[in-house]
């Protein structure tokens, strides 16, 4: 029983870093735009499909391959903001979160038409051997998510505390028009939190297609998770993204091994449903 609650626990830790990832770019674009970035699920199916190009079109290695496919993803999320948020020209949130859904639906096309509907799969960055770790049989892809996952906690970390774009970044969250009364440029902002967004959504693609299929459409489910990940921690919050999404991938793996893997689903988001009744805005939400 032991080692089987320890081979839950990973997996619900492995599926949790994948939804802290997307739940963070959730929150970056909401920090400085005060919006819901419905594209952050395509996202995560780009940076499959361009990791799956790399490889076996260009015949790149691993970890280029990786690199390139992950600037392709923030690269086409500045596409996305300047070309298709910004020229609406209103500060409506409500418009702008509907905008988001139609871009969201004009990528999926997009990708559809290029990489076509056929499922494919991507080899693991590493031997896929399982090793022992503390009595459970583990994945090396597995700690590749974890760590790579605290090597994009830590940097972002860095980034929003030592950089004078990370901090013009946290003014704008802060107080926005302060932020343009000392003439930080709202769409530099703009621009970077979805660079800054695309890139987490086209890494936690890049990690999971592994471990599971890679389809144009892959992204939809997992990046409605974290969009709950990001609720259930506080929508907006950098440790609440990552609380939320270890979480919820907790809860899902638990529920499948002792309950039933029908039902892992609906018990999260049933538990999602319970926090957000009785704490609104979510486990450490701002007020």
């Amino acid at each position: 029983m032991y080692q089987d609650l320890l081979q839950y626990i990973f997996s619900g830790l492995t599926s949790g870093a994948i939804y802290a990832l997307i739940a963070l770019g959730f929150c970056v674009v909401n920090n400085t735009m005060g919006i819901v970035n419905f594209v952050q699920v395509d996202f995560v199916s780009l940076g499959g499909m361009l990791m799956f190009s790399a490889l076996f079109t260009l015949g790149l290695p691993m970890v280029p391959g990786l690199l390139l496919a992950v600037a392709g993803v923030a690269v086409a999320a500045m596409v996305v903001e300047r070309f298709g948020l910004r020229p609406a020209r209103t500060d409506n949130h409500l418009v702008l979160i509907f905008l988001t859904i139609g871009l969201s639906i004009i990528l999926r096309g997009i990708i559809k038409l290029v990489w076509g509907k056929n499922r494919m799969a991507l080899p693991p960055l590493t031997s896929d051997a399982p090793v022992s770790l503390m009595g459970a049989s583990v994945l090396p892809q597995t700690l590749w998510i974890l760590a790579l996952t605290v090597i994009v906690i830590i940097a972002l970390s860095l980034f929003f505390h030592k950089t004078s774009l990370g901090l013009c970044m946290r003014a704008v969250a802060c107080n926005p028009a302060a932020a343009a009364i000392v003439g930080i440029s709202a769409g530099r902002i703009r621009l970077t939190s979805y660079a800054i967004a695309g890139a987490l959504g086209g890494l936690a693609g890049v990690l999971v297609t592994p471990i599971t299929t890679l389809s144009y459409d892959v992204g939809v489910l997992l990046g409605l998770k974290g969009f709950a990940a990001a609720i259930l921690g506080g929508f907006g919050s950098f440790p609440g993204a990552i609380v939320g999404g270890l979480g919820l991938g907790l809860l899902e793996s638990l529920s499948a091994g002792y309950l039933s893997s029908a039902y892992k689903d609906v018990v999260a988001f049933v538990v999602l449903l319970f926090v957000l009744c009785i704490r609104p805005r979510g486990l450490l939400g701002r007020k």
